[in-house]
């Protein structure tokens, strides 16, 4: 059975942040990634830039344990999850420009047996 220890979270936003928040006050290492560097700040900080119940407390412990930090830089990790939006351009038609660059930023630091999952959120 393969053991996802360090898991590396591409995207703080309303998906990412809880997800990444989840793993690390499960004991894992998580690191998360973001381009915004206020972002990022935020969350190593232990604060959080969204509205979500309960996030805040949760954040700032994970921060506190050293389970959760973040960065704007990709950095080696077990498991990879990109969570970064789709919205769509002119006649409804996915606009795959974050899903690419989030893709191309972990091509780098990928190794053989790395997971990677995509979550993306299109607006309805």
């Amino acid at each position: 059975m393969t053991t996802f220890n360090t898991i590396s979270v591409i995207g703080l936003g309303y998906i990412g942040l809880p997800t990444a928040t989840a793993f690390a006050n499960c004991g894992k290492k998580v690191l998360g990634v973001d381009i915004d560097q206020a972002i990022v700040n935020t969350i190593n900080q232990g604060e959080i830039h969204i509205i979500e119940p309960d996030l805040a407390s949760a954040v700032k412990r994970a921060v506190q344990n050293g389970g959760l930090s973040a960065s704007t830089q990709v950095q080696p990790a077990d498991a990879f999850l990109i969570a970064v939006p789709t919205p769509f351009k002119e006649g409804h038609k996915p606009d795959l420009g974050y899903v690419e660059a989030a893709a191309k930023s972990i091509a780098s630091v990928l190794d053989k047996g790395n997971l990677v999952v995509l979550e993306s959120t299109s607006p309805v």
